[in-house]
């Protein structure tokens, strides 16, 4: 039986705050090759929902991100909770950042998040709504707007949405035949 290669020789986390570790590892590429470390940063899984209201609008949310000091426009998204199911996050990021209900759920798939530096997992999901809850307040700092299809490919085209994991769930949607964003 053949032995395989690389190996993981050690691994050490470093919890950085509740949302972040640093993961050090060492890789050994070839037998008695020296050790080199690598290193990436751990996190829950994350998800992304495209989602369809009944008058076939896509919710979309504008918020204030610390990491690229902008405003960024971007689909409902959030990370799982610990032993919480990832279509269970989706329905629960959804109601809490846009109003929408859940009424059907489409998993599109799971893929890494950055398979150079970020050890979590990225789910999607197409959802189709229900009715806007009356009550619904957006989250402080955070808006909320529908666009059509085709509004939404044009702010893409201008630079204006450019989260790359969500522009990869509108892709897997389109590709799973649930939303078409050019005509």
């Amino acid at each position: 039986m053949t032995e395989e290669w690389p190996k993981i020789r050690s691994r050490r986390v470093t919890k950085v705050s509740p949302w972040m570790d640093i993961i050090a590892r060492e890789v050994e590429f070839t037998p008695s090759a020296p050790l080199e470390t690598y290193h990436a940063v751990g996190q829950a899984d994350y998800l992304a929902i495209v989602a369809r209201t009944p008058d076939g609008r896509i919710p979309i949310v504008r918020q204030y991100r610390p990491a690229i000091e902008a405003f960024s426009w971007e689909l409902p998204a959030g990370l799982v909770d610990p032993g919480e199911q990832p279509i269970d996050s989706a329905r629960r990021e959804l109601m809490e950042e846009t109003g929408y209900p859940a009424r059907v759920i489409h998993p599109l798939g799971m893929a890494a998040a950055c398979t150079g530096r970020l050890s979590n997992r990225v789910y999607s999901f197409f959802v189709e709504t229900g009715e806007r809850e009356a009550a619904f307040k957006p989250e402080p700092g955070l808006s909320v707007t529908l666009m059509t299809p085709a509004e939404l490919l044009r702010m893409i085209r201008a630079g204006e949405f450019v989260q790359q994991l969500h522009l990869g769930a509108l892709m897997l949607a389109e590709l799973h035949s649930f939303l078409k964003l050019s005509r």
